[in-house]
């Protein structure tokens, strides 16, 4: 049930709404449509006349603590609606028996049915006369019931695909703890959690964060990212988290958000030709065209020849009958040299073989969204797989640790009893207090830890050594972070510490924390300055756990001087507190597969953040690096010129500590030496490479989508 207020215009030419009874007797002090406005319009006057977000957020009942009851969800649905866009009926199969009936090689054959019936009725009567036709008319009736039973099939299974797509988890707070929900019960008034690369899934407002950086290219075509602050607090659904992390105020869902209102614009989409069809249709219509030409040919060669005959014997001024039918029977022999030319099969054979195709890849667990992959897939030469998560198992641990001052590696169940109190206490402060991870409890006491894969692995680490995420995030409170990011490739944290002062908590690539350390904590748990030799084992350390495909993080903090700025994250001149090994195992069955692709002749490249020692020996254990294949990390390869990339690009097996820019750079020469390049990824990062190649495997928790 949708309820209206009443609208009017204010003098200065603002909409202004009257609350209705029915939000009023639901608890709610502002309109479904005037609320959606402020967000879409950007509607600083209006947002400020209901008190900024805590008025909003008070006038929707939310508390940005405890975020809404899960009882309240379908009061707030009645009110403010479902967060689900309308959607165009599906076609029906006549729909698609009705496309198939536009197909060129279709229509010639149409034609030359027709005549063939009327041409062997005129010459050999009925029943006889129309065999020839009725075969082609049932040909093309096969091929139209194949094609559209296989669309329809597909448009059924490309249903099922965009369930299967809109099952995306976000995280909110309700009932005062923090939870994964489906986007579709997401409702007004709920807390929102957004990281970076996360999709805003609703219209809403901005109510706490750090360096949120949201870029709204879908929406406004604009690609320089907007700052989103509690000065500039609107954010739109559908557009993405490019850094940072915040939690954000629901005002809009469904078709009152920005998104929605331009669902409400788009067409349905249509899948074209596949270019395997393209090219079989032109094939045909070039044989159709000789066909024509001969049978025309065959008609003149044959009516000439009969009127020459004719003209010798002095009969050329008696016709009969049976002379009218010669010449109908040259026509006949013409059609049926046209009707021979075009092949009816071959519409047939294509379909069939898409569809047997398409079917065998969703056996497989792919879902593929352009059937030109089915035959783009079997020209590939090249694959770029990412890492984590398609060859890896996307579950990381903590594998080995190796503490400052110490000449041997921990294991995780040693670090409690071989290390000092003093070491122990920093590095579970780095742990708990430098993530964008929670480690949050359901009404039930369950212990769940949300957030990226290798801050889980420590988190689930510092707990296991006995730390208590929520006493360590109540007594330090912090007050400023640099999320994660894959330029930056470290995190950053201020704190401000129980007993006075200011700490800063550095974690990241180890090449990278390392080179901001000029100290380090040694066994006793005093801070030392790093010597050479220090640094000689410590670099030895971290390739030795890269060796061991192990993703290695180097963990730091500075305590902050009085002369130092305070509230900004310092960029060098931390201790070095530790160094850990952190586990991805390879996936089962992904040294089977790329044995497959290298025996088809597909070379396999692997294109990884991780540092080039781990990126070898993960290479290596799937089978991708061999002895005389190029492993090189992402800033030699964008320094070169282009003659240079262009005369390695296909020696190129490995490239490690790569950007996404270099990933798509990578495709790019791929496909300018002529390779047919496949790429795969699971991540936000991988969009322009997939975009780029020829055909792109996005890999997710639940399979494959080409």
């Amino acid at each position: 049930m949708v309820h209206k207020a009443a609208i009017r215009f204010s003098d200065a030419g603002r909409t202004e709404y009257t609350l209705s009874k029915e939000t009023q007797d639901a608890g709610f002090g502002i309109e479904a449509d005037e609320l959606a406005s402020i967000v879409r319009g950007h509607d600083t006057k209006g947002f400020n006349t209901h008190g900024g977000t805590e008025g909003i957020a008070k006038e929707v009942s939310s508390s940005f603590t405890d975020g809404i009851s899960s009882s309240d969800v379908s009061r707030r649905q009645d009110i403010y609606g479902v967060n689900k866009y309308t959607e165009k009926p599906p076609r029906g199969f006549w729909t698609f028996v009705w496309e198939a009936l536009h197909d060129l090689t279709l229509i010639i054959l149409m034609v030359c049915a027709v005549v063939s019936i009327g041409v062997g009725i005129g010459t050999e009567g009925l029943p006889k006369g129309m065999y020839d036709g009725v075969g082609i008319l049932l040909s093309i009736f096969l091929v139209v019931l194949v094609t559209a039973v296989s669309d329809y099939k597909q448009s059924l299974q490309f249903r099922d695909l965009d369930k299967e797509k809109k099952k995306i988890f976000v995280q909110v707070t309700r009932d005062g703890y923090r939870q994964k929900i489906s986007i579709y019960d997401l409702v007004v008034g709920d807390i929102v959690n957004l990281s970076t690369g996360d999709i805003v899934p609703a219209d809403g407002i901005f109510i706490f964060g750090y360096n949120l950086l949201i870029d709204e290219s879908s929406l406004s075509g604009e690609s320089e990212p907007l700052d989103v602050n509690q000065e500039k607090p609107f954010l739109l659904c559908g557009t993405k988290v490019q850094d940072g992390y915040a939690t954000m105020l629901v005002t809009a869902v469904g078709m009152r958000t920005e998104w929605g209102k331009l669902m409400e614009t788009l067409s349905e989409e249509t899948d074209d030709e596949t270019p395997l069809q393209v090219k079989l249709n032109g094939v045909a219509t070039i044989i159709g065209k000789i066909g024509l030409v001969f049978a025309v040919l065959t008609f003149l060669v044959l009516t000439t020849r009969f009127l020459v005959v004719k003209f010798v014997h002095q009969e050329f001024s008696h016709w009969s009958s049976g002379d009218a039918l010669k010449l109908l029977d040259f026509f006949a022999i013409a059609v049926t040299i046209i009707v021979v030319a075009v092949p009816e099969g071959l519409p047939l054979a294509v379909t069939l073989s898409l569809a047997f195709a398409m079917k065998k890849l969703m056996n497989d667990k792919a879902l593929v969204r352009h059937l030109s992959a089915c035959e783009t897939m079997g020209s590939a030469t090249s694959i770029c797989t990412d890492k984590t998560g398609t060859l890896t198992t996307n579950h990381m641990v903590v594998d080995r640790i190796w503490f400052s001052g110490k000449n041997k590696e921990l294991k995780g169940n040693e670090v409690k009893t071989e290390t000092s109190e003093t070491i122990l206490a920093i590095f579970l402060q780095v742990i708990f207090l430098n993530t964008g991870a929670e480690v949050v409890k359901d009404k039930d006491g369950k212990t769940t830890i949300l957030g990226q894969p290798t801050e889980s692995a420590l988190l689930e680490l510092g707990i296991l050594l006995g730390g208590d995420f929520d006493a360590f995030r109540q007594q330090y409170q912090i007050k400023n972070v640099e999320p994660f990011s894959s330029v930056r490739k470290k995190m950053s944290v201020l704190v401000t510490l129980p007993e006075g002062g200011t700490r800063a908590f550095c974690k990241g690539a180890s090449e990278i924390v390392l080179g901001l350390c000029n100290k380090m904590i040694d066994c006793d748990g005093h801070s030392v300055d790093l010597s050479e030799e220090h640094m000689k084992n410590i670099t030895n350390v971290i390739n030795g756990f890269a060796n061991e495909a192990l993703r290695t993080l180097c963990l730091a903090f500075k305590d902050m001087d009085d002369g130092c700025n305070e509230d900004s994250i310092p960029e060098d001149g931390y201790t070095l507190v530790a160094v850990v090994g952190i586990k991805d195992p390879v996936r089962p069955g992904v040294m089977d597969a790329v044995r497959t692709c290298l025996a088809a002749g597909i070379t396999v490249r692997m294109v990884t953040g991780d540092n080039i020692y781990t990126a070898k020996a993960i290479a290596r254990e799937c089978g991708i690096l061999t002895e005389d294949g190029l492993a090189l990390e992402g800033s030699e390869f964008r320094n070169k010129n282009p003659l240079e990339m262009k005369a390695i690009v296909s020696n190129i097996q490995v490239m490690a500590r790569s950007l996404p820019s270099d990933k798509h750079t990578l495709v790019s020469y791929l496909r300018n030496v002529g390779e047919v390049v496949s790429v795969t990824g699971d991540g936000t990062n991988d969009a322009p490479a997939l975009h780029e190649s020829d055909i792109g495997l996005a890999m997710g928790i639940a399979g494959t989508e080409l």
